[in-house]
């Protein structure tokens, strides 16, 4: 059976059981909506270096709730059936594709709210939906191989938190110069495009990890 094929069969499986199991989605549209819920009652419409970094600070937590179950719901029975299935690489390739599906749609849900709620300080609007798209991806990609070595511990959900939090950092930071070009009223082209390449490369990067590293993980 062509790899392909495996990755596509278990991102249906992994669909599907989102599907089945629509209160953990929920759950997290629900953290979403009353956090920047409550975000408007405390402060109203706030200004846009306010409303950008709670936009990305809020996609973190977002992230870290979205991603960390992807590994969880597979019980150790389950995965001694992938494994006589599926190969690791396909495996992996399979939840990093659809923890990006599933944080892009997150993103899409999260910023809406915000500019239903917050108000849309944005000069560029169209250049933050992909910036947001962007950062969606890259936290995804980041989360999903740290999600992947801390199922192998028993405190999983601590273990991804102390390892996601430090790594995630400078990409926090780049995402959050990079989107200040859609608040301000002056473009610069030149610094939006590297800022991009770099992210772009960084994600490059942990997809080129996730292949390499979790074979290891997945002997075990």
């Amino acid at each position: 059976m062509p790899s392909s094929t495996k990755i596509l069969r278990l991102l249906r499986k992994d669909i599907l059981l989102e599907l089945r199991q629509q209160y953990a989605l929920y759950g997290i549209l629900l953290y979403a909506a009353s956090t920047v819920f409550v975000l408007y009652m405390a402060m109203g419409k706030p200004e846009s270096e306010t409303w950008n970094g709670l936009f990305w600070m809020i996609q973190l937590f977002i992230c870290v709730n979205a991603v960390a179950k992807s590994f969880l719901q597979d019980a150790h029975g389950r995965m001694l059936y992938f494994y006589n299935i599926a190969g690791p690489v396909d495996f992996i390739l399979s939840k990093l594709v659809y923890n990006f599906l599933l944080m892009l749609a997150m993103s899409l849900c999260s910023l809406l709210l915000f500019f239903l709620l917050l108000g849309a300080p944005l000069q560029r609007p169209w250049l933050f939906l992909g910036i947001a798209c962007l950062g969606g991806t890259s936290l995804s990609l980041v989360f999903t191989l740290l999600a992947a070595i801390a199922s192998k511990a028993r405190q999983q959900a601590a273990l991804l938190a102390i390892l996601g939090f430090p790594l995630i950092i400078p990409q926090i930071i780049l995402l959050v110069r990079l989107s200040r070009d859609a608040f301000g009223e002056v473009f610069r082209a030149g610094a939006v495009w590297k800022i991009t390449a770099l992210l772009l490369g960084l994600d490059g990067m942990i997809v080129l990890l996730s292949i390499i590293l979790f074979p290891f993980l997945w002997k075990d």
